[in-house]
This record gives structure tokens, C-alpha cells and sequence, in this order.
């Protein structure tokens, strides 16, 4: 293990991947402080409709990009309306109830917004089709997301000055991009993927605003079958998975990227009917991944944080609390007994 850390969080550390239940901002920064007091983040309340989604939430960072809410989502428009202005309402209190939780901390805190690509195949143009379908609006989509993100990170660390800035780019919809599965609108038809050289070029411009702010660029692809390399290239200093998503074919990418120094956001716990979880079969698949790589068990602590396995919207906020805690507890784990067989 390493002498010094080289991350702004703890070592074998904890946060939120980013959505909560409920509508109630301060409610929501308040859990987050208390659950997460050592990695805190950034508060997303999907319950509250349109503007507070994935989607709208980025686009209340666009610049000179104003869409609307149409009956099929979120679609370009020609100028900025009553849609956007709501989300960039809403963006504004999240903002709010987390600065005033977060008086005197020093610690990293996490904010989240939907990557480039995301964002191409989920808005849509004026025709009805998705944004991806045509690459010069890709291209204008893509520095709005930049000029953005980087006002968007100068607004936070004026908020919370005490916060190192780690920023999540959430691609959910990155490996539906890569292979050509966006659906047209009809439906019928597919969206030809971007060529690589495209695809890491958005994601690099990206990372590059938010290296430039002082921040640490992570990127979040919790779809089946991520593409580990290209996320390696990106320009990410970390990468986050839904580790029970990994499979073999995952282990030489993903041992390629832990030597180049890159961490691991990877989400382990989830709840479903309250049953009790068992804390060396949450850590296994993490455990495993080290075994069959023959990366060494003591650089656990170093390299990976543990998360949720996705957002925690929908549970109840006794669940939200009881998957915080299996999440302590697994890092816990992993830091006392990082190997297969659970010794030390």
C-alpha cells in the first residue's frame, strides 16, 4: 500500500451515487452529512418531476442550449422557457440545502451530472430524433456541457470552499452509444455508434473542464457490459461500475486501469424487502475480481470507494439508511480483510 494516499477521500471510503427518495431538499442534504460525513454529495430529488431527472438537471448547466419538455422527454427548443427555468430552480435549492449542510467541512464532496453522450441519446432535436443522430449538434452539445460544467463548478466551490470537488459524469446510456443500439424514433432503426476516436474525445474534453476546475473527474457507466477502455482513456481519475455487473471478460481492462493509477467507485450494497445483508458475500465480487487478476489485496483501501449499486430513489429512508450502512460496513471489510479467503 501506498505511503500517502494519492485521493481526496478516505481510504476505503463511502458516498452516494446521487439520487434519494423524497422532494424535500434539506431533508435530503441532512441525511447526506450525517450517513456520509466523510465523502459527502450532492443531493438528487428524481421524485420532484421534470428539471430534477438525469437529464433536466444537466441541462440546467447548458450554455446558450435551452430545451424544453416535450410528451417524449426533453428536446431541444429555441429559446430558454418555463422547463428550464424550473430545473435550474430546482438545481439552485439542492445547492442551497447542501451549503448550509456542509458549514466548515473540508472534505471531498461529490456533485454529479449526466455525461456528454447521455445526454445526446436521451434529448432529442426538433424532429423528434435523438440529439446523437446528428454529429454537428453533438458537437454544440458537447462544449455547452463544458462551458457549463466549468460555471457550474466555480458556483459550488464558491458554496462550499472547504470541499474538494470530485465530479461524477453519470453515462448510462455510454455503452447503448458505443454499440449502436439508441433507438430512432420510430423505433425501427438504430443510431450508428460514434468512431471511438469521437467517443473518447467528448469524454476527454469533459474530464479536461473539470482537471482545469481543480476537481477530480469521475465517470459512471452502471449499464451492463461498460466499456472499461474507453472509460480508462477518457481522461477519468476514476471510474464507477455496478461491480455485480462484472464479469471475467471485465478483468484485464479493469486490471489495466487500477495500474494506471485509476480508483474504482464500485457499488456493492442494494436492499430489496429489507432483508438483512451479508457483509463478506457484498464484498465478493470486489475480493474475487483482486483473486483473478492477481492485483494485491492491499492496495483495496487505496484504490476503491464503495457505493450504493445504484441510485436510491424509490426506497424508503430507513432502507436508505440501512443500505448506507451495509455500504461502512463493506469498506470496513475490505480494509480489515482484503483477501478471497477473508484474512488480512
Amino acid at each position: 500500500m501506498s505511503e500517502q494516499h494519492r485521493f481526496p477521500w478516505p481510504r476505503a471510503s463511502v458516498t452516494g451515487v446521487g439520487s434519494l427518495p423524497g422532494t424535500e431538499p434539506d431533508e435530503a442534504a441532512r441525511t447526506v452529512s450525517g450517513e456520509l460525513p466523510e465523502f459527502v454529495h450532492l443531493a438528487e430529488l428524481p421524485d420532484r418531476g421534470p428539471g430534477a431527472d438525469l437529464v433536466g438537471r444537466a441541462a440546467a448547466t447548458l450554455v446558450d442550449f435551452p430545451v424544453e419538455v416535450q410528451p417524449s422527454g426533453w428536446r431541444v427548443a429555441d429559446r430558454p422557457g418555463r422547463d428550464l427555468w424550473r430545473a435550474r430552480s430546482l438545481l439552485s435549492a439542492d445547492l442551497d440545502a447542501a451549503e448550509e449542510h456542509t458549514q466548515g467541512y473540508t472534505g471531498p464532496f461529490k456533485l454529479q451530472l449526466a455525461g456528454p453522450w447521455t445526454l445526446a441519446a436521451t434529448l432529442e432535436l426538433r424532429t423528434g430524433q435523438p440529439l446523437l443522430a446528428d454529429s454537428g449538434a453533438v458537437r454544440d452539445l458537447s462544449c455547452a456541457h463544458a462551458e457549463g460544467l466549468a460555471a457550474h463548478l466555480a458556483e459550488i466551490q464558491r458554496r462550499i470552499p472547504g470541499g474538494h470537488l470530485v465530479v461524477q459524469l453519470d453515462e448510462p446510456a455510454l455503452t447503448a452509444v458505443r454499440d449502436g443500439r439508441v433507438p430512432t424514433a420510430s423505433g425501427y432503426g438504430r443510431i450508428a455508434a460514434p468512431d471511438p476516436t469521437t467517443l473518447q474525445e467528448h469524454l476527454r474534453e469533459a474530464c479536461a473542464v473539470i482537471e482545469t476546475a481543480g476537481a477530480v473527474p469521475v465517470v459512471h457507466c452502471c449499464a451492463e457490459n461498460p466499456p472499461i477502455e474507453l472509460l480508462r482513456r477518457s481522461g477519468a481519475r476514476a471510474v464507477g461500475l455496478d461491480a455485480t455487473l462484472l464479469e471475467e471478460e471485465h478483468d484485464e481492462p479493469l486490471a489495466a486501469a487500477v495500474e494506471a493509477g485509476i480508483a474504482l467507485f464500485l457499488g456493492l450494497a442494494a436492499r430489496t424487502g429489507g432483508e438483512p445483508s451479508d457483509p463478506a458475500a457484498t464484498v465478493d465480487p470486489v475480493r474475487t475480481l483482486w483473486h483473478r487478476t492477481g492485483l494485491d489485496p492491499e492496495t483495496l483501501s487505496d484504490t476503491v470507494v464503495v457505493t450504493p449499486r445504484c441510485g436510491l430513489v424509490g426506497l424508503a429512508p430507513t432502507t436508505v439508511r440501512e443500505v448506507l450502512a451495509d455500504c461502512h460496513t463493506a469498506a470496513r471489510v475490505l480494509r480489515e480483510e482484503p483477501r478471497r479467503d477473508g484474512r488480512k
